[in-house]
């Protein structure tokens, strides 16, 4: 459950001298994506039309303030189902649930809305037709993450978790000719690709997914900040520490040129030590990160002289989702199908 806010500065950020033209390179896309606005709206709707309070297992996105301000509205974010009373709501969050979690809760007679993004289910059934048809899975991702447990609890017989490359080389498989690899889809395109390469160059009949389980905004935040960083002496980061693709935002930036890059959850996180001899900064946010936080951190840059802000835009997202089916019948037994976007877009 999230943590009490302790903020690092309480100083306004200076605008120190002998540093050039100011400037800051937004990266776009950023923030919110589809499957993150479905599943906060989701808790919202549940709020509206059930009345507070609303039980969430797990944090709904990996965002302290997205789910402290969700706990202003009435929602109880527990570890466990068995923590929700008999009988009442629950939701479970973006990054997926097991059909063990699933039976638990019907079996507490809990009513489940399942906020789980559109994105993370296309795994979940693609471990269970391969498990069906008997193959090994080599599930690439982090031990412990709530979407690849929930992933692999698709198929818990079936399924191997490789949590990088270098494990690669070591993981043992029943049938060399039998096996595919499916992944989180937070990762780093880059480490899944280069996992791929190693476990392929040991099991040469490795089959793919069939479609990319990266998520396409994971994809397209990690391009956008590639191109920025090559030009940045400083990148921040805003996004939790518990959000997978907000940190792998931060790898690649220094992988792909950034001098410095740090994450934060707050503008007044950041550090005026970081801006020393700092021309230029480079912006980005997790896939689950209000654009509100990201507009403070731009405010507190520039009162510390970075006012030029250029936007780098490398995609445009457009791909929406429509509500859980269970918030889809509205109080007067009217269908809302509405499709749900990323809010953060500009």
């Amino acid at each position: 459950m999230p943590l009490p806010r302790i903020p690092r500065r309480r100083e306004p950020l200076k605008d120190t001298a002998g540093v050039g033209q100011k400037r800051v390179l937004l990266a776009s896309p950023r923030g919110y994506c589809a499957g993150v606005d479905r599943a906060v709206i989701a808790v919202e709707k549940a709020l509206e039309r059930f009345g507070a309070p609303v039980y969430v297992r797990k944090q709904i996105v990996h965002n302290i303030h997205v789910v402290t301000e969700l706990e202003k509205q009435g929602a109880i974010f527990v570890e466990e189902v068995d923590e929700v009373p008999a009988g009442a709501h629950v939701v479970f969050s973006a990054h997926g649930v097991s059909p063990a979690v699933v039976n638990a809760a019907s079996d507490r007679g809990l009513r489940a809305i399942d906020a789980t993004c559109p994105l993370v289910t296309k795994v979940h059934r693609e471990a269970v037709r391969f498990a069906r048809d008997d193959y090994e899975i080599l599930l690439i991702g982090h031990v412990g993450h709530e979407e690849v447990e929930g992933t692999a609890g698709e198929a818990p017989d079936h399924v191997t978790i490789v949590n990088s490359p270098d494990e690669a080389d070591t993981i043992e498989v029943r049938d060399p000719s039998k096996v595919v690899w499916l992944s989180q889809t937070t990762l780093s395109v880059d480490e899944t690709m280069e996992t791929v390469r190693r476990l392929r160059a040991r099991f040469p009949e490795l089959q793919d997914p069939p479609s990319d389980d990266i998520c396409y905004a994971t994809q397209n935040r990690q391009v956008a900040i590639k191109k920025v960083a090559k030009d940045a002496d400083l990148v921040i980061v805003v996004g939790s520490a518990n959000s997978s693709n907000s940190v792998r935002l931060v790898e690649v930036a220094l992988e792909h040129g950034a001098k410095a890059a740090y994450r934060v959850d707050y503008a007044d996180e950041v550090e005026q030590a970081w801006l020393e001899g700092v021309e230029t900064v480079g912006v980005t946010s997790g896939a689950s990160v209000p654009e509100v936080l990201v507009q403070q951190v731009l405010d507190d840059l520039a009162a510390a002289g970075y006012r030029d802000v250029e936007e780098v835009r490398t995609a445009e997202e457009d791909l929406m989702f429509s509500l859980p089916k269970e918030l889809r019948q509205d109080a007067a037994g009217k269908r809302d199908d509405r499709a749900l976007g990323g809010r953060s877009r500009p």
